[in-house]
């Protein structure tokens, strides 16, 4: 069987799916794709490459749908559809966000919207170094927020047992605890609200 670094990759991402970040290994995708181990060597040396090829196409994947900076928006609209953009890509798989963190994007071409949005940034104001903190920060936000999103919710609409409200309630000291015992209506629970204020949060940051 013939095989190239797209289909490996996006046979990888629905692999991810259904065995998760530690589930998954260059041998069950060779059995998945039909072929022998070795034959994934040909394009992939481990598993960390694999995944930063996997991160590379979720990001081109994020950037398709979201588009070049338009430079008829302002940029506070701009940068918060960014930030929501990337956080719905990263949730269309399990472990999205964890497969995300720390990888280095092998596609030369993705310097071309990182240009465009620092040049749209640079124009409405900030100094380059702004702009690259901004941005970053936005990037470190969405990642790391749903990282511990997906900690809660493997899967949507899947809430993962050690997180489930009744459980934590009945392990808090309700005299002692009451802010904490309060805090879990807020930390686990309407996370696209929480997410969107976190959002704003860093762009009234960025205003000033």
């Amino acid at each position: 069987m013939a095989l190239d670094r797209e289909s490996v990759v996006r046979t990888a991402l629905r692999l991810l799916d259904q065995v998760g970040l530690y589930g998954l290994t260059l041998r069950k995708l060779a059995t998945e794709l039909g072929v022998r181990a070795p034959a994934l060597y040909w394009h992939f040396k481990n598993k960390q490459e694999l995944l930063d090829e996997m991160a590379t196409t979720v990001f081109a994947d994020s950037i398709r749908e979201f588009g070049m900076p338009d430079e008829s928006r302002l940029w506070s609209e701009w940068v918060m559809e960014y930030g929501k953009t990337l956080r719905r890509t990263l949730l269309r798989y399990r472990d999205g966000a964890k497969m995300f963190s720390g990888t280095y994007l092998t596609d030369p071409s993705m310097y071309a919207p990182m240009e465009a949005a620092l040049r749209k940034l640079t124009r409405d104001g900030f100094s380059l170094s702004d702009a690259v903190n901004g941005l970053a920060t936005i990037y470190y936000y969405v990642v790391g927020f749903t990282i511990e999103e997906q900690a809660v919710y493997p899967s949507p609409g899947e809430r993962n047992e050690l997180y489930d409200p009744a459980r934590r309630e009945a392990r808090i000291d309700h005299q002692k605890f009451p802010l904490a015992l309060a805090a879990g209506e807020h930390s686990f629970q309407n996370f696209d609200q929480r997410f969107e204020h976190g959002l704003q949060i860093i762009v009234s940051g960025m205003r000033r």
